[in-house]
C-alpha cells in the first residue's frame, strides 16, 4: 500500500508523516525475504529500517499522536529481537572472510570450532526471529502503523512550519552528542586547555580501550542516533551539513569496528574457556593491530570535534537551513522535485 501526502509538505506534522511512512515501508519491504533467510543483507536492511523508524518517532515525538502499539519502544523491541541474529551474521562474516584466511593452519583449525558453534547458535536465533515476525505483538505493531498512516493524528504543534522548528529538533540531539564523555578519553587538560597525546603506543591504546571501551561504545550509539536524526533533514541543508553527517557516520563506523573486535574475543573466549590469547596468538595480534589502526582514525575525528570552531560551525549550520527539497507525487504517481528557498 502507498502512503503519501495529498499536499505539499510544509509543516512539522507533514514531515513527520513522510519520515514515518518512509521507514515503515522500508522495513516492511524486507520482511518476506528475511523469513526466507537466503541473504543476510535483508535482515540488516529490515533492522536498519526499524531503527530509523524509531529514530523518526523519537525525533518527531512532539508532533506525533501515535497509538500505543506504534510507540518507539514497541518498534525497538522488535528491532532488538532481530539484533541477535544480525550480530551472529556479522561475526560469521568477519571470522570467515576477514580473519580466517590470514591465520596459520593450526589457528584456522581452532577457529573452525567457533564457526561450527556459531552455525548452531544462528539456527536458534533465526527460529526466534521467525517467532517474532509471526507474533501477535508484531501484527499489532503493523496494524497500528497501517491505521495511523491512513488516518494520521497529531498534537497541535504539528501545525508549525518546519523551518520555524527545525533547529529546535536538531540542536538538542547534537548537543547531547557533543557533551558525551567519550570525546575526552585519552586526552588531558591543563587550565582548561586540551592536550592531545602524541603517538600513543599499542599497549597504551589497549589499556584505554580495556578501561573505557564501554564509554566509547556508548558514544558510538549516540553518534548513530544523531546521524539518523540528522539524515531526516538533509533536504533542508547544503554541503556543509552533509559533511558533518558523513563525519558522524565515520565515528559510528570506526567505534563500531573497535567494539566488534572485542565482541569477537568475548565470543571465542566462551569457546576456549577464556584462553584465546594462548590458543590463537596470531588472531589476537591481528585484532590488536586492527584496533590500533582504528584508534588512529578515531583520534583525527576526536581532535576535529573537540575543536571550538568545528562545534560552532556545526551549530551555526543547523541554525541556518537554506534549501527545502522534496518530492511530491501527482495523481498518476509520477514524482516531481520541489525546491524552495527558506527566507
Amino acid at each position: 500500500m502507498k502512503y503519501k501526502l495529498d499536499h505539499e509538505a510544509k509543516t512539522f506534522g507533514d514531515w513527520a508523516y513522510l519520515a514515518v511512512a518512509k521507514h515503515y515501508k522500508k522495513f516492511l519491504s524486507h520482511e518476506l525475504a528475511v523469513l526466507e533467510d537466503k541473504d543476510p543483507e535483508e535482515l540488516h536492511q529490515m533492522r536498519v529500517g526499524m531503527r530509523r523508524l524509531r529514530s523518526a518517532i523519537n525525533g518527531f515525538t512532539s508532533a506525533l499522536n501515535l497509538p500505543e502499539n506504534g510507540q518507539g519502544k514497541k518498534v525497538g523491541k522488535i528491532a532488538k529481537a532481530l539484533g541477535n541474529l544480525r550480530d551472529l551474521d556479522v561475526l560469521e562474516d568477519s571470522l570467515n572472510n576477514q580473519y580466517y584466511p590470514n591465520l596459520p593452519k593450526d589457528e584456522q583449525k581452532q577457529l573452525k570450532q567457533g564457526l561450527s558453534r556459531l552455525e548452531k547458535e544462528r539456527k536458534k536465533a533465526f527460529k526466534k526471529v521467525k517467532e517474532t515476525l509471526n507474533s501477535q505483538n508484531y501484527f499489532n505493531l503493523k496494524q497500528a502503523f497501517d491505521e495511523w498512516l491512513k488516518n494520521p493524528k497529531y498534537h497541535d504543534i504539528a501545525e508549525v512550519s518546519i523551518e520555524i522548528i527545525l533547529a529546535d529538533l536538531l540542536l538538542p540531539e547534537v548537543s547531547q552528542l557533543m557533551l558525551h564523555p567519550g570525546w575526552v578519553i585519552g586526552v588531558k587538560f591543563k587550565s582548561g586547555i586540551i592536550n592531545f597525546p602524541d603517538n600513543l603506543s599499542k599497549k597504551s591504546v589497549e589499556f584505554l580501550l580495556d578501561k573505557q571501551g564501554l564509554i566509547l561504545h556508548d558514544l558510538r550509539k549516540a553518534a548513530k542516533r544523531t546521524r539518523y536524526n540528522m539524515e531526516l533533514f538533509t533536504q533542508f541543508y547544503g554541503d556543509t551539513y552533509q559533511s558533518y553527517v558523513k563525519d558522524i557516520k565515520k565515528i559510528q563506523s570506526i567505534l563500531g569496528d573497535i567494539q566488534d573486535s572485542f565482541v569477537l574475543v568475548e565470543y571465542l573466549d566462551q569457546i576456549f574457556d577464556d584462553n584465546i590469547l594462548s590458543n590463537m596468538p596470531t588472531f589476537c595480534k591481528i585484532l590488536q593491530d586492527s584496533r590500533y589502526k582504528k584508534w588512529q582514525e578515531w583520534e583525527k575525528l576526536q581532535r576535529k570535534f573537540l575543536n571550538h570552531q568545528t562545534r560552532k560551525n556545526l551549530h551555526l549550520t543547523i541554525l541556518e537551513p537554506s534549501i527545502i527539497e522534496h518530492k511530491i507525487e501527482d495523481s498518476q504517481g509520477n514524482s516531481h522535485k520541489v525546491v524552495e528557498e527558506i527566507v
